[in-house]
């Protein structure tokens, strides 16, 4: 008989909401899965696929062959959001073990964030024979499959489906060929990559359609990330002449996607490039991004978030693209020579992200230069910001008086005494997002600065802050008419009474408390 396992990791995990990412989780033994359960304790809901791996890339010596297979899949749903709950979802049986599972999150339906704080995988050490029930086929069943299919599968027969197209004299197409150009081109942008790939086989006239650069202006590649190889790549590259906006975020992970197949096809495809996204594209080395910097000169958004591997010296190639309006650097290695020169010569940037960005030596000149070169920044994410002090924030105030979103959440340099957020407060009339998330200094006054000058306001983040007390907040309140949502959570002088006492005076602002309170 088989032997039944229960493997469990717990790890408090946060996703932002309204993103879309990604869990992996590696477990001790390697099991045939007959169950995955997820515990869901704030906002569930947001889990929309399951995964197993065949083997573990992340190994020593990882395997030449690594497949993923999809146990689960739904589309986002909205469920009740005050309570905590087991997800017991019903997984499809696969033919190999597994010890690697991700979790793909959409949070889009969500009112916030989500946590997962466990995740069990059951399963039995021999392969299980297939039930009935599971040998079936049903709706549900092709369902998945499509599912399956547009997010990846797709991808496999990429160059058959676009190259072995019935091109051949055929019975006539009626009045479809009537049509504007324009028109079908149209119609045809409402059909994913895959649905392209197999109508280019129908007739020569979609088949000239299909593969028509203008159908590919905006490229999204992230929902095959599983699939995509240097050959997709290849073989998109003829038709992606004209591509401006390119995300292979997730991609190339797993080896199928090298250096020299990213760089050939930036080289063809590069020069109207306007926005890249390469989010977790663990590929990335120092000449992808001289390659990028090289050959997309209008360059104005890159994505760089997560890409750990990336080595500090491979940002000085960044400096090159003058053109930039959105930088994200989000947990990458760059150091703070290489950040200075970005700074320097990228004047125009808008939208800066350096949340965890644990190898910059000296936040204080960094926010100098932010303020000294960036007038034109609107949002600025110094999340877990190890050492900026009071005086990178006044460089930062009176620097950059566009600043409509600034996150100082979890910089635990910064205190309320030295009259930082006061001063923030006063000089950055245009605020509207502000998150000061566990910094217990946050304090009355900082609030009622906020509400006399920043009206415009419309989030709030002062979680964890022992000195706020509900007098303040409902200043708050009543001078911002523009606020939606107010987190307090693990505030000790706002309880549970306090909050629905504001939430009868504000109805429409959206106040959060943790359930655990």
């Amino acid at each position: 008989m088989s032997a039944n396992f229960c493997i469990s990791l717990v790890y408090p995990v946060t996703i932002l909401s309204g993103s879309q990412d990604y869990v992996e989780l590696t477990f001790e033994q390697q099991v045939y899965p007959t169950a995955v359960h997820i515990l869901e304790t704030y906002h569930p809901g947001a889990v929309i696929r399951i995964l197993a791996c065949s083997a573990n890339p992340y190994s020593p010596n990882p395997p030449a062959e690594v497949r993923w297979e999809i146990l689960w899949s739904e589309k986002p749903t909205k469920v009740n959001a005050s309570q905590a709950r087991q997800f017991k979802p019903c997984i499809k049986q696969i033919n190999f073990p597994t010890n690697l599972i991700r979790l793909e999150v959409n949070s889009s339906l969500l009112d916030y964030y989500t946590e997962l704080d466990a995740v069990v995988l059951h399963g039995t050490e021999d392969k299980p024979v297939l039930s009935l029930k599971t040998s079936l086929i049903d709706m549900n069943d092709l369902e998945d499959d499509d599912y399956e299919e547009k997010d990846g599968c797709g991808m496999d027969n990429l160059n058959k489906k676009f190259s072995s197209a019935a091109l051949g004299e055929g019975p006539s197409n009626g009045y479809f060929d009537k049509l504007p150009y324009e028109l079908i081109q149209l119609i045809l942008k409402h059909l994913t990559l895959p649905d392209l790939c197999r109508l280019a086989q129908t007739c020569k006239l979609l088949n000239q359609h299909c593969c028509d650069p203008l159908q590919y202006i905006h490229l999204n590649l992230q929902p095959y990330w599983a699939k995509l190889s240097d050959t997709s790549l290849e073989f998109l590259q003829a038709r992606c002449t004209l591509v401006q906006w390119l995300n292979l975020s997730w991609t190339g992970n797993r080896g199928f996607i090298s250096v020299s197949g990213f760089s050939r096809f930036l080289k063809v495809c590069g020069s109207e490039l306007v926005r890249l996204e390469l989010s977790c594209s663990h590929f990335l080395n120092e000449t992808c991004l001289e390659v990028i910097s090289e050959m997309c000169p209008y360059l104005q958004e890159l994505n760089l978030s997560s890409c750990d591997k990336l080595p500090p010296q491979a940002f000085n190639h960044i400096a090159k693209l003058c053109n930039l309006k959105r930088l994200v650097l989000y947990r990458t290695k760059i150091e703070q020579t290489a950040l200075l020169s970005i700074l320097n010569f990228c004047s125009e940037l808008q939208h800066l992200s350096l949340g965890s960005c644990v190898m910059i030596e000296d936040y204080d000149v960094i926010a100098s230069m932010i303020g000294a070169k960036c007038k034109k920044l609107q949002t600025l994410d110094l999340w877990r910001c190890k050492n900026i002090t009071e005086n990178g924030i006044a460089e930062l105030a009176s620097g950059c008086p566009l600043l409509e979103e600034l996150d100082l959440g979890w910089c635990p340099t910064l205190q309320s005494s030295t009259g930082c957020f006061a001063r923030l407060a006063r000089q950055l009339p245009n605020l509207q997002k502000l998150f000061l998330t566990a910094n217990r200094s946050v304090c009355d006054t900082d609030i009622e600065e906020l509400a006399s000058n920043c009206a415009r306001l419309r989030q709030l983040d002062i979680l964890g802050t022992r000195m706020v007390s509900p007098a303040s907040l409902r200043k708050l309140l009543e001078a911002c008419k523009e606020l939606a949502l107010l987190d307090v959570s693990f505030c000790s002088q706002i309880d549970n009474r306090a909050v629905l006492e504001l939430n009868a005076s504000f109805p429409k602002v959206f106040i959060k408390k943790s359930f655990t309170q």
